[in-house]
């Protein structure tokens, strides 16, 4: 199961506004790198095949079969980083990262964002 904050949430239906995407749900994606860190990318897609469709504060969550082990427990938060740094951050049990590792705006930039409110 994946979490989406109340925060989160509004910021993407704001960018999902700005991409015309708002019958689209948001396809998040998650692959490990060589020190067992995880690396995030997000942005606006369709369910196709064996893909796991659920919903957290209203949004439609797309998740394909090869991620959801990695998913499994995140939430997706959108936050003050410092002073008017406002970004999606991927807080997730799974992560060997000591910290919640955080990306710019929305992991791969696709989902619209700007990475301020």
């Amino acid at each position: 199961m994946i979490t989406v904050t109340e925060s989160a949430a509004k910021q993407i239906r704001i960018a999902a506004g700005r991409a015309e995407a708002e019958d689209m749900g948001l396809r998040i994606a998650a692959r490990r790198d060589e020190h067992g860190s995880l690396h995030y990318a997000m942005g606006f897609d369709e369910a196709r095949g064996d893909d796991l469709v659920l919903a957290s504060e209203g949004i439609a969550l797309v998740v394909s079969p090869e991620h959801r082990d990695l998913l499994d427990g995140m939430t997706l938060d959108y936050v003050e980083l410092d002073a008017g740094d406002f970004r999606f951050i991927f807080v997730n049990p799974n992560d060997a990262a000591p910290a919640a590792s955080e990306t710019g705006a929305c992991g791969s930039g696709s989902c619209g964002c700007s990475g301020r409110s």
